[in-house]
């Protein structure tokens, strides 16, 4: 890998083309291939841009979902190989894109080495060959896609009849870029799908070939170590390897959040480090065992990443998590909703964020899918939702139908965000007849669900220029909680540069250490569901928040023992935030 960091997917359409205007620098990107509708569109948009043909793949075609996500990614390897091999074409003269290559690079890269000395080589035959060296060993960033694998609708024809397994949502979007010709990773997040997991098996690329190389790679996405085995261990007995675990702060991060049990980022990847030789192991057991059974007779131990994302403001903080935890990769995505040329955030978006506090992100209840999802309270999605419900005509129409999960009211699952579902469900609630408090704060658990899978699409559409006349113009973004401490509009090479050290982006910021900032948000989201369950607390409930409230203390011990062997000033620093955090902890009582 070129680059020591990643941009991780960043909601729907925010890296939707991310790859196409990063990777010819080395930069590895996430593309989430959800909605295939926001794909064909852009597939579109981009075919237009380069002047070639556009052929439709109508809704309702067969397969059409599939075959969408497929046209897309490999337009996206095409046009990037088109773009890498134009780039390495170029002379080394300062301002060039092959220059611009190299300068991206972190200063301890052996190929920034070479390319330094490279430039201070004397002219002639020799520099040419240096230079040729350097060329070859050049490498472009991967189009990784990003599956939700719990987000796995079923589909049904027009005559109500199921479409079968292999066209439910998940599935057929793993088919896409399963016979796309990009050569990278899918990262599977927010849980474990046995069936998804077991379709995995119908494609030969995730299979070894005859050199051992995997044409395509596993990446899951977890927040535990637990997790994490028992996924790669289901895996592996069919004969399939993770090439990488993304460990993912459970609160720290932008978009869905996945609250651990009270189990802290610094203990998570302690016992990566310590068990993961171990876990090695066995899943190699399991995996020859399984390969050999295909006919694969020899197998090389193949190589397993650690990388880690959720929060990561400094340079200093990035390096830290290499040293201490020997992760291969940082994941940076949020500080990147700020650099235009690589993210499809609107004008008007892209100014309020510059100008939000901490207090302007905040953890929601908004997501249709029922799961903890940060948010933004400048999107214009919220605005439209309060308009809406000022009209009386709370929630939001429902066209791509990707979040329907809910069946209280109807055969075929809704979304609890379309106004259909939140009109009988209000209807209900007025019949229990409830205490006017209580009534109100049921009010808002219904009202508070946006609709996410047009919202998070929007800002692509008005950056592209491609908004339909009567398509809603409210955009959902959602963006961690670090996002706060940004508050300019940056370029892709001052972002990257912050992230390797060679500029400080936040030297005048106040800021709290990230690994303190996720124990905070741990603390509040404990004492939010003490508050929550103060009229109901019975003995399971309080088992579990004193369960909760045991990991986090247990957290901090670890951190003090970690962060004694810490250089001094971080030393301090850490301490005296450690201390405080610790105190509001000791204080909340269950």
């Amino acid at each position: 890998m070129a680059h020591q960091f990643h941009i991780p997917v960043l909601g729907l359409g925010y890296s939707i083309d991310t790859p196409l205007k990063v990777a010819r620098y080395g930069i590895s990107s996430v593309v989430s291939i959800v909605d295939d509708e926001l794909i064909e569109r852009m597939r579109k948009y981009h075919l237009e841009q380069h002047q070639l043909t556009y052929v439709v793949i109508p809704k309702g075609a067969a397969d059409y979902r599939s075959k969408r996500i497929t046209a897309y990614l490999d337009l996206l390897n095409n046009l990037i190989t088109a773009q890498f091999e134009l780039l390495k074409q170029q002379d080394f003269s300062l301002g060039s894109d092959i220059c611009r290559y190299f300068e991206l690079l972190p200063e301890h890269s052996q190929l920034k080495q070479g390319y330094d000395l490279m430039m201070e080589y004397p002219e002639g035959e020799g520099k040419r060959i240096f230079q040729q060296i350097l060329r070859q060993q050049m490498q472009v960033g991967t189009i990784d896609v990003n599956i939700m694998a719990k987000v796995d609708k079923l589909n049904f024809g027009k005559d109500d009849t199921y479409l079968g397994d292999e066209n439910t949502d998940a599935l057929a979007a793993l088919r896409g870029f399963a016979k796309s010709n990009v050569q990278s990773s899918v990262i599977l997040s927010a849980g474990m799908n046995p069936r998804l997991y077991g379709y995995l098996t119908e494609f030969e690329d995730f299979y070894p070939d005859e050199n051992g190389e995997l044409k395509k790679k596993i990446i899951l996405k977890v927040s535990d170590f637990r997790s994490a085995f028992i996924q790669s261990k289901f895996l592996a007995k069919k004969g399939l390897w993770v090439s990488e675990f993304r460990i993912e702060s459970g609160l720290n991060c932008g978009g869905h959040a996945f609250a651990t049990e009270g189990y802290l980022l610094g203990p998570i990847l302690e016992e990566f480090k310590q068990k993961k030789a171990i876990m090695i192991t066995e899943l190699y057991q399991l995996y020859t065992t399984a390969l050999t059974e295909r006919g694969n007779l020899k197998i090389d131990l193949p190589k397993q990443r650690l990388s880690v994302q959720g929060g990561i403001g400094t340079a200093t903080e990035n390096e830290f998590l290499f040293k201490q935890y020997q992760v291969n990769s940082t994941g940076w995505g949020s500080p990147f909703l700020l650099v235009p040329e690589v993210t499809n955030v609107d004008d008007h978006t892209l100014g309020k964020l510059t100008k939000a506090t901490e207090n302007d992100f905040y953890l929601s209840n908004s997501s249709p899918l029922g799961v903890l999802f940060n948010n933004f309270k400048g999107s214009g999605i919220e605005e439209q939702r309060l308009e809406r419900m000022a009209k009386g005509r709370p929630g939001s129409p429902c066209t791509k139908k990707y979040l329907c999960t809910n069946t209280e009211f109807t055969t075929q699952p809704i979304c609890t965000a379309s106004r259909e579902y939140q009109n009988l469900k209000l209807k209900q609630l007025e019949t229990l007849a409830l205490p006017e408090q209580e009534f109100k704060q049921q009010f808002e658990i219904i009202t508070e669900k946006i609709c996410l899978c047009e919202g998070l699409c929007t800002s692509t559409y008005i950056k592209a220029g491609i908004v339909k006349p009567k398509e809603s113009k409210a955009v959902a973004i959602c963006p961690g909680p670090n996002l706060a401490y940004f508050s300019n509009i940056y370029s892709l090479d001052q972002m990257v540069n912050h992230i390797y050290g060679k500029a400080d982006l936040l030297a005048k910021v106040q800021r709290p250490h990230f690994l303190i900032k996720e124990l905070n948000l741990y603390i509040d989201y404990l004492q939010t569901e003490i508050q929550l369950h103060l009229k109901d607390l019975n003995d399971k409930k309080q088992k579990q928040l004193s369960k909760f409230k045991t990991q986090l203390l247990d957290g901090i011990d670890y951190y003090k023992t970690l962060f004694n062997q810490q250089a001094q000033l971080i030393k301090d620093q850490f301490y005296k935030e450690l201390l405080v955090s610790e105190n509001v902890l000791n204080n909340t009582v269950i």
